[in-house]
């Protein structure tokens, strides 16, 4: 083989190289940043991972609020009206936090089938909710009191 031919293929290969490493450098690194979306009924099916970070959503449960009289350990369970799943959160809860309201938590499924989260998000204001949580209770037949599927952007 020409000296010059075999040059230009050794470049060309080493940059086939480069570029496949770096793709999937890149591939690796958001997948590790993907946080699924799970359903209560999901969880409890058996679908959601344990120990990975996932999201879960759904109504808060009326009376199912549970509050450390010591710390700021809450429990609260979530449901999508066909099955239920208990959170475990320590922290401070946000301040539209409400019984029977949508929420979205992000932590871990332990083995005990609770959701040890380290973040909760609440609906932001009278009209919204997650479009997950919307989402999950339609396809389970309810719907939520204030349900009202995410407001159009202004512009």
């Amino acid at each position: 083989m020409n000296p010059l031919r075999r040059k230009r293929l050794l470049i060309i290969l080493a940059i086939m190289v480069g570029v496949g490493a770096a793709v999937g450098l890149a591939l690796s690194a958001l997948q590790q940043n993907i946080n699924l979306f799970y359903t209560p009924t999901q969880i409890a099916n058996g679908e959601a991972p344990l120990d990975t970070r996932i999201r879960a959503g759904g109504m808060v449960e009326k009376g199912s609020l549970k509050r450390s009289g010591d710390s700021l350990d809450v429990s609260f369970v979530v449901t999508d009206f066909s099955k239920s799943v208990t959170i475990s959160y320590r922290g401070i809860l946000p301040d539209l936090f409400r019984e029977g309201q949508g929420i979205v938590a992000l932590g871990k499924l332990n083995a005990d089938g609770v959701v040890v989260a380290d973040e909760v998000l609440a609906k932001h204001d009278e009209k919204y909710m997650p479009p997950e949580v919307t989402k999950a209770l339609k396809d389970s037949g309810q719907s939520a009191p204030s349900a009202i599927p995410q407001p159009a952007k202004e512009g």
